[in-house]
């Protein structure tokens, strides 16, 4: 059996070789626009509670094209839809330039539906970790591609540190660096060995199941709660982040170092996540995960200085990356090759819709429910409590469900 798998797994980890380095590089520039999209919206919407529109803008992006980005890879391949995305965050990141030129709060959302366009196509590294991979590696190849975040979560936030105030416009020099990091990255996947899907006939029986039949799959559906959930809440309290460490007098530079450790906590565990996952199973992960995005709530909630903020948002990475990858490999795991073009896209529409709401939220309970940023800090981190209590009552559901013969 091994003498079968090896070969695959062979491709698979020159695949992941390439992905690594894609999410470390092209990956940058996601903290890097998170880190300064809130404070530069802050600065140019007209009201304050719109201060995050550019961040839910971009994850709105994101939800709309995961549906045509899927389909898309499914027609004409990874490579072919990782570039689109790069080009998108390119074109994205000359449009925020510009509005920020002409301090266009308009132009500057309008940019960032462009990035979302990018962070759809990001989204899909993890499955394209899986596509050449053996069933016993594939958690092992989401989590290593998740990890290549950890160089990202580095390179983006010491590249506000030198940009942020290079020019006379605040941020302008940040643009300007998300437009190299775009241009640099997208070469690598010249070396991406993922083979074409097969093309199935318009008049063929179609194969697998239908998107309806996979989405009243028990198992899918708790996959697309927990995953939601961990992302939107990840996002929630993250997107509020720079605005609450300015608010509370800190500087951005500050915020800038808590967003990189809050990224490094999301990647880092991706070493050993797998391994977790096929020790303890995916279930107990994705439990462990949403526990431990309450502590973070409860440790944010608990004071202000800069060390409840660093030991919130690693707490809020470690939480996300269980909850997440354990999310990705319950859906890989129940889904077909020839399944994937229907139910990925799916899954990620609702994933970055959770998100869009959440990063909608975010600015608005933080700006605008009440009288400080302390009393709005609050709010941000309150409101993770309805859904965490979802999404461990989905998990709760499915272990007591009967275990199919």
């Amino acid at each position: 059996m091994n003498t079968l798998t090896a070969p695959d797994d062979r491709r698979a980890k020159r695949n992941v070789t390439v992905l690594v380095a894609a999410q470390a590089i092209l990956g940058a520039q996601m903290p890097m626009i998170f880190t300064t999209a809130g404070l530069a919206g802050q600065s140019l919407a007209p009201n304050p509670c719109w201060a995050t529109l550019p961040i839910s803008a971009a994850v709105l992006g994101s939800m709309l094209s995961a549906t045509p980005m899927s389909a898309f890879m499914q027609r004409r391949g990874r490579r072919a839809g990782f570039v689109l995305g790069s080009a998108a965050g390119c074109f994205g990141a000359i449009i925020a330039a510009f509005g920020l030129l002409n301090h266009s709060f308009w132009m500057f959302v309008i940019a960032a539906l462009f990035t979302g366009v990018y962070m759809s196509a990001q989204g899909f590294y993890r499955f394209a970790a899986t596509d050449t991979a053996s069933d016993a590696f594939k958690p092992k190849a989401i989590s290593y591609v998740m990890a290549g975040g950890l160089l990202s979560a580095i390179i983006g936030p010491q590249l506000v540190k030198v940009t942020s105030d290079a020019m006379v416009i605040p941020f302008l020099g940040t643009y300007f660096g998300v437009i190299a990091v775009n241009l640099v990255g997208v070469w690598l996947f010249a070396f991406l060995d993922i083979p074409m899907p097969q093309q199935v006939s318009r008049d063929a029986p179609i194969e697998g199941r239908s998107r309806g039949e996979l989405l009243r799959e028990p198992v899918i559906v708790v996959a697309i709660i927990c995953a939601t959930v961990s992302y939107a809440l990840m996002n929630l309290v993250m997107t509020s982040t720079p605005l609450a460490v300015v608010g509370c007098g800190y500087q951005t530079s500050n915020a800038a170092d808590i967003v990189s450790a809050h990224v490094l906590a999301m990647y880092a565990p991706s070493f050993f996540t797998g391994h977790l996952i096929a020790r303890f199973g995916v279930e107990k992960i994705v439990a462990l995960g949403l526990v431990i995005l309450a502590g973070a709530g409860a440790v944010a909630m608990s004071g202000l200085d800069l060390q409840h903020f660093f030991v919130a948002l690693i707490l809020l990475g470690i939480g996300w990356n269980f909850g997440f990858i354990g999310g990705t490999t319950m859906l890989a795991r129940a889904h077909t090759g020839v399944e994937r073009g229907r139910i990925q896209g799916v899954n990620d529409a609702i994933v970055f819709g959770g998100v869009t709401v959440a990063s909608i939220s975010s600015g608005q309970l933080m700006n605008c429910s009440g009288s400080d940023v302390q009393t709005g800090w609050q709010m941000v981190n309150l409101a993770m409590l309805p859904f965490l209590v979802l999404a461990g009552g989905a998990l709760i559901w499915l272990a007591m469900r009967p275990k199919a013969a």
